[in-house]
Order: structure tokens, then sequence, then C-alpha cells
């Protein structure tokens, strides 16, 4: 058992400082040439645009769960008043990047891996440095900044579909007055609310692409490794989101 542990702690460290060390690379080939735009372009059509939706329908309904669950609590209370301002700080705050994070590592992630993971087998990669091209500077800087500037537009969207559904369900079910709805949402959301979710998501892009190309790049064991690697770095990069998550907020607030 202690032997088992031990070799489970190596290999948490191996993976942890193998991770980091690749987006130092993926970081520092951004300054090199030549400058894949085209490229950047096509990754974010990727990440960002073809997750809009599944992304919109996750906080609408986030939304109006969260309006109408914490509206219960609020009852008991007599303060349903605050109702527009709690969710609209819950979704900034927290359900806006974390969900948006996650639906990203199931759509995007998964397929980052398994289609790195596949390049891998068949020695595509081999290809290209045969070829004088940088792997990493071809395949990974290009997806690293597209997540960057992909998952804060795709945030701020759900933050802004998750307070219109949390507003439907105030309005017309609960039947809370919008005008104090709005006054409230006002009163107690910050600048820096907003921001702290905006740049959670950023982290959280970058820590997504840097798991998901790692685990592509290091596949071993043909087919089956790449469903391996595919599926530890779903995992590895959700349960990362919220431990990222809760050391964020504690830095923050």
């Amino acid at each position: 058992m202690i032997a088992a542990l031990g070799r489970g702690f190596i290999a948490l460290l191996r993976d942890s400082g193998g991770i980091f060390i690749f987006f130092i690379k993926a970081f520092l080939n951004t300054f090199t040439r030549p400058v894949r735009f085209r490229l950047f372009l096509k990754h974010i059509e990727f990440i960002g645009v073809k997750s809009w939706l599944v992304v919109s329908l996750t906080a609408l309904f986030s939304g109006m769960v969260t309006a109408y669950q914490v509206s219960h609590a609020l009852i008991k209370f007599g303060g349903q008043s605050v109702l527009g301002g709690v969710v609209a700080l819950t979704l900034t705050r927290e359900v806006g990047p974390v969900l948006t994070a996650i639906v990203v590592v199931a759509r995007a992630g998964s397929a980052i891996t398994a289609e790195i993971a596949s390049m891998k087998i068949t020695e595509q990669i081999d290809a290209l440095r045969i070829m004088a091209v940088n792997p990493i500077q071809y395949l990974i800087t290009p997806r690293l900044w597209a997540a960057v500037v992909a998952l804060p537009l795709l945030t701020a969207m759900a933050d802004f579909i998750g307070i219109a559904g949390g507003y439907v369900v105030a309005t017309f079910i609960l039947g809370i007055d919008p005008g104090i709805l709005f006054s409230r949402m006002k009163e107690m959301v910050e600048l820096m609310d907003v921001l702290s979710g905006i740049f959670k998501s950023m982290f959280f892009g970058i820590f997504i692409i840097s798991v998901c190309t790692y685990k592509g790049f290091t596949t071993t064991g043909g087919a089956e490794g790449v469903g391996r690697a595919t599926t530890q770095a779903v995992v590895i990069s959700s349960v990362g989101v919220l431990i990222a998550d809760y050391i964020l907020t504690t830095l923050f607030f």
C-alpha cells in the first residue's frame, strides 16, 4: 500500500511539473516565427464559437434553477427583494466561469486530447519535427491563446444568459417586481465581481489547454492509450478547475 501511494505521488509530481513546463514552452513559442494567426482563428472557432450553444443552455437553466432555489431560502427571512443581487453574484463570481470551463473541457478539451494523442500514436508529431516544424509552436501555442480569448467571452455570455434566466423565473414565476430586481442587482454587484469571473476563465483556459495537450503529447499504448489519455485529461481538467476556483476565490475575496 505504501509503495502504491508512493508511485501515485511521484506520478502526480511528474504530471504537475510536466504540465507546467509544457505551458512555459507554449508561452515562449508565442514570440517565435512564424506567427500562426490562421490557426489561432481556427481554434477560437472550435473552442469558442462551436461551444456557445451548449454553454448558453447550461447557463440559462443554471440561472433559472439558482433563482428558484435561492428564492425559497430567502422567503424564510423575508428577503426576496435581494434575489436579483444574489443570483447575479453567484453567476458572475462562481457559476458562470466554472460551468463554462467544465463544458469546454467536455466538448473541446476531450477532442483536443484525442486529436493530439492520435497524431502522437501515428507519428505525425515526429513528421512535423522532421519537416523542421516546432510541434509545440504549431499545435499548442495557437490553442493556448485561443482558449485565453474564447473562455472569457463565453463566460461573459454565460453570465448574461444566466441572469436573464433568473430574471424570467423571478418576474414571471415568483412575481417579483423587475424594478426591485434590477435595483438590488445594481447595489450588490460590483465591477470586481464581474472581472474576477473573467480572470478566472482566462486561468481556466490556460489550465485546460495545458493539461489536455500535455496528455495528448505523452500518450503511449496505441488506440487504448488515446482513450486513456482523453479520460485522464477530462478528469484532471475538471477537478483542477474546481480546485483552482477555490484558490482564486480565496485570493480575490
